[in-house]
């Protein structure tokens, strides 16, 4: 059976899943956006410690953590392409970002899962185009995780992911 994929506006740190996704950066040290705000909820320096350990994460990639602070379990580390007019892979590494954190999610026996926006924030994807990836991909992968759900910070992220998810 397919995952139920929905959209909600949240702070994804405060969501009760599995795992939440961190739209982090290569080196995967506290950034802005989404990823201050997750180190931040989680315990900024437990997590630097984890993530420290785990020697990056390549664009595409994802990598997991303990979810220390946060109601979710694990924290699943992945790094979007940053947009440069959408000519040099930007669409299919952002794609990657989702299979790869199911990948992960997958390993860890995890049933339900958040995502934030991948790379529309200080990267600079376009949201709509993003959002469209973000629900093709997840709709498009065979997977045992049961339940998705796409979370935006803002109503305009939210209204994107109703559109895609409507199409």
């Amino acid at each position: 059976m397919p995952p139920m994929i929905r959209a909600l506006r949240a702070d994804i740190t405060t969501i009760q899943v599995d795992a939440v996704v961190n739209a982090a950066n290569s080196a995967l040290v506290a950034g802005g956006g989404v990823d201050g705000a997750i180190h931040r909820a989680a315990g900024a320096e437990a997590l630097s410690a984890a993530c420290a350990v785990l020697g990056g994460c390549n664009p595409g990639d994802a990598k997991a953590t303990l979810g220390f602070r946060l109601p979710a379990r694990f924290i699943i580390h992945t790094v979007g392409p940053v947009w440069q007019g959408g000519g040099h892979g930007e669409a299919e590494v952002l794609a990657s970002c989702y299979r790869r954190s199911i990948e992960v999610a997958e390993q860890l026996g995890i049933a339900s899962i958040a995502f934030p926006a991948i790379s529309t924030g200080a990267f600079g994807f376009p949201v709509g185009q993003a959002t469209g990836i973000a629900v093709d991909t997840l709709r498009s992968i065979q997977t045992s995780v049961q339940q998705i759900l796409l979370v935006a910070f803002d109503a305009h992220v939210l209204e994107s992911y109703e559109t895609a998810l409507a199409g």
